[in-house]
């Protein structure tokens, strides 16, 4: 169903049918497959996946969600954490605990931002931002 269907359904303008989803999507959906995720990490789309390009956020509330973290990137997804949310003393404990997941598997840690953090598998090259050749007083240079 639609999203002005949807609407107009709860204001009571016309009935609603019970259906919520477009026909061609639910033929495609068996009973069984139905899953759950954690809405705090989010994994690229399908296709990504299929062509070895995933990379998962994870936003943790505290320590706990440290295996979250762990199970994919044993995986080999890259992973950035946020811990902007958490208390300082959990971020420190998921830190070390991030730091030592790459250790022990090869893999690497940066800071991307203030308590942002993107580990990567050994498998997984960073290419950083800035052209290799680009002089400063290139483009934007006014003078």
């Amino acid at each position: 169903m639609g999203s002005v269907r949807k609407a107009s359904a709860w204001l009571g303008l016309v009935e609603d049918d019970g259906r919520y989803y477009d026909d061609e999507y639910a033929e495609g959906q068996e009973a069984g497959d139905a899953w759950v995720t954690d809405p705090r990490v989010r994994v690229a789309s399908e296709s990504a996946s299929q062509e070895g390009r995933r990379i998962a956020t994870v936003s943790p509330d505290g320590f706990r969600d440290a295996r979250g973290i762990g199970e994919l990137f044993r995986d080999g997804v890259p992973v950035i954490v946020n811990l902007t949310s958490m208390e300082p003393g959990d971020a420190k404990r998921v830190v070390d605990f991030a730091a030592g997941l790459c250790f022990g598997l090869r893999g690497s840690i940066e800071r991307v931002a203030t308590r942002v953090f993107l580990l990567t598998p050994a498998d997984t090259r960073i290419v950083s931002g800035d052209p290799a050749g680009r002089s400063q007083d290139g483009f934007f240079n006014q003078s």
